[in-house]
C-alpha cells in the first residue's frame, strides 16, 4: 500500500513514517506539511492511502478531504472534537495522536477491507436479468430479448421462446427496472421495448403498437404522445 503522510508537525510526521516503515507491505511515497502541498502530491503520486492531519495552516485537512476524487483518507489529530466532521467527509478512520501502532494497523486493515469490497462485483444480479417460473423450472431470462410484458388477470406475463410465462414482478416494478434498457409503459397493462416496434396503427378501438415478434400492444391516449416522441413520429 502506497501512503502519503500529511502533517504540519515534523515530529508527528516523522513518527508516522517510522511506524509505517516497520509494517510489511507499506511504502511511504511522500510527505507534506500543509494542505496545498498535500493536494499537489496526491495529484502527482496517486497514493493508495493518505494519513491526513486535520489542523494545518491555510488549507486544513477537512478542506483537502472535500476535494473530488480523493484517495482513501485516515485523519490524524490531537482533538476528538473533529471526529464527526471527519466521518462526514467519508474518512475511512480517525486516529487520535499520539497514534499507537496497534491503532494504526487497525485503520490500515479497515482501508484494505473497504477497498476489497469496493473492487468486488455487485452481489446482486444485473437489472436486465429476470427470474421467471416455467412450471417446475425457474429460468433466468435476459429482459432485453423480450418485446412485451403485459397484464394477464392478476399476473404479469411475457412470451419467452414462444411460451407464455408468468413473472414475479409487477408492471410498475419492471417499468422502473427496465427503463434504462429501452422499455416504456404505454398502457396500464402494457410495457414494451421501443426498439421492438415495427409499426404504430390506429385501429377503430385504439392505437396499437405492432412488434417484431407479431405481438400487439395497446397504447393508451395518455401514452400516445410520449410514444410518438420516443419514436420520432410527428403529430
Amino acid at each position: 500500500m502506497r501512503i502519503l503522510v500529511v502533517d504540519d508537525e515534523e515530529l508527528a510526521r516523522g513518527r508516522l513514517v517510522r511506524m509505517l516503515a516497520a509494517i510489511p507491505d507499506m511504502k511511504v511515497v511522500g510527505e507534506a506539511g500543509d494542505g496545498v502541498s498535500a493536494l499537489a502530491q496526491i495529484e502527482a503520486l496517486r497514493p493508495d492511502l493518505v494519513l491526513l492531519d486535520v489542523e494545518m495552516p491555510g488549507l486544513d485537512g477537512l478542506a483537502v478531504a472535500e476535494r473530488p476524487d480523493m484517495p482513501p483518507i485516515v485523519f490524524t489529530t490531537a482533538h476528538s472534537r473533529f471526529a464527526v466532521d471527519a466521518f462526514e467527509a467519508d474518512a475511512y478512520d480517525f486516529l487520535l495522536k499520539p497514534v499507537s501502532r496497534d491503532r494504526l494497523l487497525r485503520a490500515i486493515e479497515k482501508v484494505r477491507a473497504r477497498r476489497l469490497a469496493d473492487a468486488l462485483p455487485s452481489s446482486g444480479p444485473p437489472a436486465w436479468q429476470l427470474t421467471i417460473d416455467d412450471g417446475p423450472t425457474t429460468r433466468l431470462v435476459d429482459a432485453r430479448s423480450i418485446t412485451r410484458f403485459y397484464a394477464l388477470d392478476k399476473y404479469v406475463a411475457a412470451r419467452v421462446d414462444g411460451a407464455e410465462l408468468l413473472l414475479r414482478e409487477t408492471l410498475d416494478e419492471l417499468g422502473e427496472k427496465l427503463a434504462a434498457f429501452g422499455f416504456m409503459r404505454v398502457h396500464r397493462g402494457e410495457l414494451i421495448r421501443i426498439t421492438a416496434i415495427s409499426a404504430v396503427v390506429m385501429t377503430p378501438a385504439a392505437l396499437v403498437a405492432r412488434l417484431t415478434d407479431k405481438q400487439e400492444a395497446r397504447v393508451s391516449r395518455r401514452s400516445a404522445s410520449a410514444l410518438r416522441t420516443a419514436l420520432g413520429i410527428d403529430g
